[in-house]
């Protein structure tokens, strides 16, 4: 763990511009606002789980926890992202589909 705070302060060091604007529009998208800041975090879990990002799980789930969000509710929202995916893979079958039909 100790490392990994390490390699994050290098990384930010090395793009110091970048990182903070970056912190300031992650900060601004996670401000409540018509979303509340747990349906954020929920949407956040359920997108890390979709775009495979282990980090962003483990930094999503327990602020979603912190934020209100039950076991159940994060539990269900990550259902959702996989049935998300599921159905994105099974409607590109068209473009298989559409090829094998040549």
């Amino acid at each position: 763990m100790d490392n990994e705070k390490e390699l994050a302060k290098k990384k930010a060091d090395l793009a110091p511009k970048q990182i903070e604007a970056w912190r300031n529009f992650s900060r601004t998208v996670f401000k409540e606002g018509v979303l509340d800041e747990k349906t954020k975090q929920l949407i956040a879990v359920a997108v890390a789980h979709v775009t495979q990002c282990p980090w962003c799980i483990k930094a999503h789930t327990p602020m979603a926890l912190r934020k209100g969000a039950s076991k159940e509710e994060i539990m269900e929202a990550i259902w959702v992202a996989a049935e998300m995916r599921a159905g994105a893979a099974y409607s590109h079958a068209t473009i298989a589909m559409e090829e094998m039909e040549k």
